[in-house]
């Protein structure tokens, strides 16, 4: 069986049936699921063999140098929107859920600026290109990329009121690290008053984390 699957906006076929799946977990990458983390196979494994080698640090590099990156002050205005509405995965999105191209130019960005940085390094089909958290967080699960460990370049949803239902999902940023002591140290977008800084937040407000695939 063949599936056609939909990598953060890019469609991939991939090989379903049970031998194939049998190898292409058998010739999996060393490291494609972070330290501490379990998880079933996922076709994005197949999928990562056909893009950049890229480690979690190179995406917090990527991430960490645009700390101070601000919107403007009608809530829009950064590279992070101007890249995603211009996108051919915005076309994807408004078909989705309706809007226009300019509906994103003053839109909520913490999504945005993780694609955008995916983007960038080349790995958005196995990171995930969105502007809405939810659909985000649904993909990783889809993709059985999800769990509730955090990992160095894992990428974190936020429900602010504690709860635990990706629904409930406001928020998204990429880990940092794990502080051992009930918080984590993030880089996010859209954040304080509207800029990329690095924070520390509360496991408690975490839904859970999307795991993209690493290979170097």
């Amino acid at each position: 069986m063949t599936a056609a699957l939909v990598t953060g906006g890019t469609v991939a076929a991939v090989d379903l049936t049970p031998n194939a799946v049998a190898n292409a977990e058998a010739a999996a990458p060393a490291g494609t699921a972070p330290e501490g983390v379990t998880l079933a196979y996922s076709p994005l494994l197949e999928v990562a063999k056909g893009l950049p080698k890229v480690s979690a640090q190179q995406v917090l590099n990527l991430a960490t140098s645009q700390v101070g990156t601000s919107e403007n002050p009608y809530g829009g205005g950064t590279k992070f929107h101007h890249w995603y509405m211009n996108s051919d995965r915005a076309a994807e999105t408004i078909a989705r859920d309706g809007g226009t191209r300019y509906g994103y130019a003053n839109a909520p960005w913490c999504d945005m600026f993780v694609s955008w940085v995916g983007n960038q390094l080349g790995i958005s089909p196995v990171l995930g290109e969105d502007a809405y958290t939810v659909r985000h967080a649904e993909w990783f699960a889809q993709n059985n990329r999800w769990g509730t460990v955090p990992a160095p370049g894992a990428v974190v949803f936020f429900d602010w009121n504690g709860g635990k239902d990706i629904h409930d999902i406001q928020h998204v940023g990429f880990v940092i690290k794990d502080n051992g002591d009930g918080t984590i140290e993030t880089v996010e977008g859209n954040t304080g008053n509207g800029v990329v800084e690095v924070r520390e937040r509360q496991t408690a407000d975490v839904v859970g984390y999307g795991y993209p695939v690493y290979t170097a």
